[in-house]
């Protein structure tokens, strides 16, 4: 029998999915029995009223990523003007597979002293990028390769502002750079691949869509700086994705996967609905960190 409480190389497990025992079902009270039928007469089945939807919660939150961390974001997501998109050149699909094994050995877990989550190599140096909020607290943090290494790395500096952190690993030896569409824009419907830890499972990989651009979400926790514009997507991401790529159908990153929507900050999971730094922002905060500026 396989062991229902899977391990990997940063722990066990966090989430309302691995709590053991049964799981919890939602359920509604369905109000009391209905009679028993008479054996002289029918009587037509009671008519009930038709159920009025439920609306959802006014707010919904952005929850942080980063697996073990405290605190949620607020959610300020905001529809007011996207930047409209130009029309994209068409695209034959990837083969998913392939980009996968493409990605993968770029993609490292990260683990800090406050939790974990995740990240991958962006230059050429071997430096890793990943999330403010992962590493918040740390100087140093210890990160896993996709071989099972496990490297020292020193958090350079960060931007709590875009929710953004260098990390410079011990050697360089044995890492590659992923590729990076810092030129080009990606557009609603673009098939894209979601790579990281969730939960402490290290290389992940969902699938999904760019759902919308331009989002304004609000990073992190005190960032100061105010909402950002972030990329929408389904692909399932959970606590633990924090600072992994999303891809796109060529293998190149696209974002930096960063929070997800959430109808209750106490049980916190994908509804479809999460957010990814645009890499060109990301990247443009990573050179200023480096810069020392």
């Amino acid at each position: 029998m396989p062991d229902p409480h899977p391990r990997s190389g940063l722990g066990e497990p966090r989430g309302p999915s691995f709590l053991p025992g049964r799981p919890r079902e939602h359920t509604e009270p369905l109000g009391p029995p209905a009679p028993p039928p008479s054996r002289t007469t029918q009587h037509p089945p009671p008519t009930r009223p038709a159920r009025t939807p439920r609306p959802l919660a006014a707010a919904v939150l952005a929850a942080v990523l980063a697996g073990g961390l405290a605190g949620y974001a607020a959610g300020a997501l905001g529809d007011d003007d996207p930047v409209p998109a130009s029309a994209p050149a068409a695209r034959a699909p990837g083969d998913l597979q392939a980009v996968a094994a493409r990605v993968l050995p770029s993609v490292v877990s990260v683990r800090a002293d406050r939790g974990q989550g995740s990240g991958f190599v962006f230059d050429e140096r071997g430096r890793i990028l990943t999330n403010a909020h992962v590493v918040e607290g740390s100087s140093r943090v210890s990160v896993e390769l996709q071989d099972g290494r496990r490297l020292s790395a020193e958090v350079i500096g960060d931007d709590p502002a875009h929710d953004v952190a260098v990390l410079e690993p011990e050697t360089s030896r044995g890492l590659r750079a992923a590729d990076l569409a810092t030129g080009t824009r990606p557009a609603v419907g673009d098939t894209v691949l979601a790579i990281g830890s969730p939960l402490g499972l290290s290389g992940t990989v969902t699938s999904g869509i760019v759902s919308a651009l331009d989002r304004s979400v609000r990073l992190g926790e005190g960032s100061g700086g105010g909402p950002r514009r972030a990329l929408q997507t389904d692909a399932s991401i959970n606590p633990g994705n924090s600072g992994g790529p999303l891809v796109d159908n060529e293998g190149r990153v696209i974002g930096i996967n960063t929070a997800i929507a959430t109808l209750d900050q106490n049980r916190g999971g994908s509804i479809g609905i999460g957010f990814a730094i645009p890499v060109g922002d990301a990247v443009e905060a990573a050179r200023t960190i480096i810069d020392g500026g």
